[in-house]
Parts: structure tokens; sequence; C-alpha cells
């Protein structure tokens, strides 16, 4: 493939090394590979604000549309310090294929502003926030790229998008971005959707492999939204969460934790820190304790080629975005007695439920969280179910069969629709 400088970095990287295993095992030629992978469209732009200070400060955003085949883009918008143009292309990507194996009619989106948002305040926040979507406005809409929260980001940010986009168009537009509160436009059972569906999927590796959840433990790598929903909800169901961490600290106790204390002690403190700072160990040292559950919920690659040996659980349930790196992928291939749940399969409640907003929001007819979970569940099952009959039918990993899914279903989405000249 032809090599594109602007589409670079370890994360975008790491994308590429995962999609060329998958062509290989697909046999896809070379020639068909660059269109596949490579982003239908990325935005640069640059978002001046008025500082509570009077003085003027310039934040970069960005949006990368990976392919409109299937339908609109989908994807969320996070705001963190770290976010560059690589990053933001290569979770564009892998949500390509997340929504592909789930059977949604989206390609993949993501977008994002380099900033810290701690450092913002409420005001500072909303003018950025509607700053970006108003340099946004000629690139999204509703059946062009629809945006949800991410890292950095929640509802009330997801409220102001919307009503900024509205403003534009001289009407409401609830379905331009999802994740938004209930009051304005947004579904039940949304908030939890993806910590439910990572905890859903761990119920069905656990009933695959003969585990027990009221003798099972599980350490929480990420204590924010996703994180906290799956531990609070595998707690519920017996499992004894016996690590915990955010970013200010990292928590382990063999007794386990009271993990609504914890959640409700972060909700008013803001962080981890704090709750019980006599079982604090290193954050590396978190992940290779020994568990039957290991969820990293937080962000990019941190089970590598220097953990990925060490660590000792027997479900690796990837609820963050391309926590594992391809080497370490390696060494868990060598591992039977490591069950994965790759992340475009455990973390794809929220792209599912926001869907469900989505379609919600242009029919003007909502639904009861009962019936929410009820639809959730049905189409984690089913790609759950999918991919492990992949993996058994070809001999290869859980991962591989997960992006075959999703690859070769975009892949014969273009295909049939051709190359317009």
């Amino acid at each position: 493939m032809a090599h594109q400088s602007i589409f670079g970095g370890p994360v975008f990287d790491m994308a590429r090394q995962q999609f060329e295993s998958v062509a290989d095992i697909l046999e896809i030629p070379d020639h068909e590979r660059g269109r596949l992978l490579y982003p239908k469209r990325a935005m640069v732009v640059t978002c001046p604000i008025i500082r509570d200070d009077g003085q003027v400060a310039v934040f970069e955003g960005y949006r990368v549309q990976h392919h409109l085949t299937l339908g609109p883009t989908k994807g969320g918008t996070r705001f963190a310090p770290n976010v560059d143009i690589g990053e933001v292309a290569a979770l564009a990507v892998w949500m390509s294929w997340k929504c592909a194996l789930a059977g949604l009619p989206y390609g993949g989106a993501k977008g994002g502003i380099a900033v810290d948002p701690r450092l913002l305040s409420r005001r500072e926040l909303e003018i950025l926030s509607r700053r970006y979507m108003q340099e946004m406005i000629p690139f999204v809409g509703p059946h062009t790229d629809v945006m949800a929260p991410d890292l950095g980001t929640n509802e009330q940010v997801m409220a102001w998008f919307m009503d900024t986009y509205s403003m534009y168009q001289g009407r409401t537009v609830t379905e331009i971005v999802t994740g938004k509160p209930v009051s304005t436009g947004g579904t039940l059972g949304r908030r939890d959707a993806t910590g439910n569906g990572v905890a859903h999927l761990i119920g069905r590796a656990m009933l695959e492999m003969g585990m027990d959840p009221r003798h099972a433990t599980a350490i929480i790598q990420g204590f924010g939204n996703v994180g906290s929903v799956s531990a609070t909800t595998l707690d519920r169901q017996g499992v004894t969460i016996t690590g915990i961490s955010d970013r200010t600290i990292a928590l382990y106790d063999p007794k386990g934790f009271d993990v609504e204390k914890a959640a409700e002690y972060v909700a008013e403190h803001g962080v981890l820190k704090g709750f019980a700072d006599q079982a604090e160990i290193s954050p590396d040292d978190l992940l290779i304790q020994p568990c039957d559950i290991l969820v990293p919920a937080a962000v990019e690659q941190v089970i590598t080629g220097k953990n990925a040996g060490l660590i000792k659980c027997r479900i690796l349930a990837e609820a963050a975005n391309g926590p594992t790196t391809p080497e370490a992928d390696a060494i868990l291939a060598q591992r039977p007695d490591v069950f994965v749940i790759p992340d475009i399969l455990c973390n794809a409640g929220g792209v599912i439920v926001s869907y469900f907003e989505w379609v919600q929001d242009l029919q003007q007819l909502f639904w009861n969280e009962d019936e929410v979970l009820e639809r959730l569940y049905q189409i984690m099952d089913r790609g759950f179910d999918e991919v492990r009959r992949l993996a058994a039918r070809k001999g290869i990993s859980n991962r591989n069969a997960a992006l075959s899914v999703g690859v070769e279903r975009v892949r014969n989405a273009k295909n049939t629709r051709g190359l317009f000249p």
C-alpha cells in the first residue's frame, strides 16, 4: 500500500498491523487493502476561545471519517491532552470493524480536541465544545456523521453539540449526536451500555469456561464510566472485585472491595485516591496480579509484549479500545489458558445503544430501558456466537475472528457498490 504520512504514530501503526494480519487471513489482494484501511476524510480545525482571564487560547480539533459505505459514520469525541490525528484515525478504523461486526448501518469515525478538560472552567468547556461543533458543521450531519461522547466528554458536552448544530439549522436536530441526556432526546440505558455489555459478555465467557461467578475474582484497570459500571455489574453477579485503578492510584486487595462505595467515593471526590490508600499498588503491578477476569478499561496499549506473558487471568475482557498490542497478541496466541474478548466485540455496547438512540430520535418513538437492554444483549450474543464459531472453524484467535467478520462485511459492501469514477 502507498505510504500515507498523515496517518502514523504507535496507535495507528497498531491498527494497521491488526488489519494486515486479518487481510492475510482473508487473502485480500494488496490492491484492495489501501481502500479498506485508510480513512475517507480527515479534518483538522483550530478552535480559538476567550479564556476566563480574557486571554485567547487556540486548541486543535480533529475528526476522522473512515468510510460511509454502509451509512453515516459514527464515533466518539474525546477531549484529552494527547489526542492527535493518528490516534483518532486508528479509533475510527476500529469503530468501522466494530459497527460491521455488530451489523450496524454505520462506518467508523472519531474526533477530539487536544486539551485537558480538567483545566477548563465550565464556561470554557462549553464555549470550546460549541466552537468545535461549529467548525465541524460542514462535515457532519444525522446522515453523514453522528458524534458521541468519549474520554473527557459526557452527556452535557453532547447537549451543547446538539444545541449548537440545531441553532445553525434553525430547528432541533436531536439525531446529530448520541449519548445526550434523556431530557434532550437521549435514550434510557445509554450511560451504562458499554459497561453492561462488557459484563454480559464476561458472563458468556464464564459460562463457556464453566466458571462460577460466585467463586471468581476480577481486576478492573480504569474506574471511569465503563470500568465502574462493569465492576458494579460483575459485583452484583457475585464476582469479587480485587483490583481497581484510575489515573491517580491503583488498589489491590485479594479480599475484595465494596465497589458501590468506591463508585460513590469517585462521584463525590472525582478520583479514587483517598478511598483505600492502604491497598495501593503500582499500576503496572496491578495488571499482573492473580485474578480470573482482567478488564483493561482505560486507554490503549496497556497489555504489551513485556507483560502479556505475566498476566494471571483466565478471561481478558477488553473494555478499552486497543488495550492489547500486536506483540502482546502474539504471546497470548500461545496461551490457551487466557480467553480474550476482543475490544471491537467486548465494548460494542456503547455504539449499539447509540444506534438505538439515533433510531429513536429519527422516529420520535422511544423505548423503555428493558427494551433497550433486551435488544442490546441480543446483538452482543449474536456477535459473540459468530466470533466463537469462526475462531473454531478457522483455528484463529477471537480477535482475528472478530476483525475478519468486520473487515469482510465492509469489503463486500465496497465491492458490491463498486468504485465511483
